[in-house]
């Protein structure tokens, strides 16, 4: 074990109680398994396939400080941020490091039954649900990050609609991240759209101190039959901070399901998806936006899982890598026997900009059934010299055309998010980060 595994195998059992003594008996009764698979398991390192692009014994060997004894982060983020997309209404919610901050929820109602708080109230009110659907998808055997955060979390961000039920508010959830010391912060999150229900959430992270940060966050989701969901991922933090996500996706029958991924400020982001369509008829789109410099490090993994027949698969994620930024991306479908006339396509394109950049794409099939329409590929190019000299000859300036031709480049993404104010205002934000200016949203006083 390396001292970097050992010091939270250390950490877990000297603090055990404390652990357990801030969380619900549905996230305790995780632990003990969660413990022995990181024990036997440990970090991921870079001879483990899913994790060959980016140096987790790395990521984790700093000691980072915790907040098991949960105290109160001084913070009134309703006062101090405003991070509305224009023109789209939400129910916005906070989660402060990993503490849900309820304190002043939303005044806008949600419909009937629908649920927006921390575990340690959704257990109370729900749980057989909660002890049903918690754990459920994150194995912690299959992988060490995982295993590290289920040991670890204290409290869970719960989102749960009702069958049938619609949320038409798009529902925005602003994790900020605030210490006056180096933090690590292990996030978790479950979503339950029971059938026929519908859903719209917009999950956006931020980084308003200048420390370091090392996050973790597993995001369980659940998707019922006949129901729609469209999730929304953006970091705008800063090259201090360290992020472990792994998304957890169960689709059942004739459900669907758009995820986003959206990549504009950071340090050192490594993104795993996990997607199963599990009964006939579901249907999912992944997109990915990835705007990197300086010595910016993305890594996105993704796996969809074709169980069943008659599936749709859309898969698209594109880079734009400048200075000297390390990009990766590896993408596999998997189409298991009796999926039969599944419909999947895989793409990834990539745009270097600097010959310091470097990309690394790993686009995969692996289809075990003979009635399939299956595609996947992937590019890694420069800018058009053509195209710039072209609009050069046209009285604009080099900079104006490299900005518009990595606009074009990155738009495809874009304007594949149905929600037209999101659209737009990701149109405003990548934008900016093309210009080199910060991207604040607009009457943010955290992040100045």
């Amino acid at each position: 074990m390396t001292h970097s595994e050992q010091q939270y195998k250390e950490l877990f059992t000297q603090q055990r109680l404390l652990i357990d003594g801030h969380a619900t008996e549905v996230m305790n009764a995780r632990r003990e398994k969660a413990f022995s698979d990181f024990c036997s398991t440990g970090l991921p390192t870079r001879r483990v396939e899913r994790y060959k692009y980016t140096d987790m014994q790395k990521m984790f060997e700093p000691d980072y400080g915790l907040n098991l004894s949960r105290l109160d982060i001084p913070a009134n983020p309703y006062n101090a941020f405003r991070c509305d997309v224009p023109n789209l209404s939400t129910s916005l919610y906070f989660v402060v490091n990993d503490l849900f901050y309820d304190r002043l929820l939303p005044k806008t109602p949600l419909p009937e039954g629908v649920v927006v708080e921390n575990m340690a109230r959704f257990a109370l009110r729900y749980p057989s649900l909660a002890a049903e659907y918690y754990g459920s998808l994150a194995d912690t055997a299959d992988d060490g990050v995982t295993a590290l955060n289920t040991m670890l979390a204290q409290d869970a961000l719960v989102v749960y609609v009702p069958s049938g039920v619609k949320v038409e508010r798009t529902i925005q959830v602003i994790n900020i991240l605030r210490s006056d010391v180096d933090l690590m912060v292990n996030r978790r999150v479950l979503i339950i759209l029971e059938d026929m229900a519908e859903a719209q959430l917009l999950f956006c992270d931020h980084a308003a101190d200048d420390r370091h940060f090392l996050t973790t966050q597993v995001v369980e989701v659940i998707v019922g039959r006949g129901a729609q969901l469209q999730l929304y991922c953006m970091e705008e933090t800063h090259y201090k901070n360290h992020r472990v996500s792994n998304v957890y996706i169960h689709q059942k029958a004739d459900s669907r399901v758009v995820h986003s991924v959206i990549t504009l400020h950071n340090g050192e982001t490594r993104n795993r998806t996990d997607l199963v369509l599990a009964e006939p008829g579901a249907e999912c789109q992944m997109l990915g936006c990835v705007v990197a410099d300086r010595q910016q490090h993305v890594d996105n993994n993704t796996l969809i899982d074709h169980r069943a027949p008659h599936c749709t698969s859309d898969e698209l994620y594109k880079y734009v890598l400048d200075e000297q930024a390390v990009g990766a991306f590896a993408g596999k479908v998997l189409v298991r026997e009796g999926a039969q006339q599944t419909a999947s396509q895989e793409t990834n394109q990539n745009l270097i900009t600097t010959k310091e950049a470097r990309m690394y794409t790993q686009p995969m099939l692996e289809i075990y059934a003979d009635d399939v329409k299956c595609a996947h590929g992937s590019t890694v190019g420069q800018l058009n010299d053509a195209a710039l000299f072209y609009m050069r000859q046209r009285g604009i300036s080099e900079k104006e055309a490299k900005l518009l031709l990595e606009q074009a480049f990155i738009g495809e993404v874009i304007d594949r998010i149905q929600v037209e104010p999101l659209r737009d205002r990701l149109r405003y934000l990548l934008e900016k980060r093309f210009r080199g200016e910060l991207s604040k949203c607009e009457g943010c006083k955290l992040c100045r």
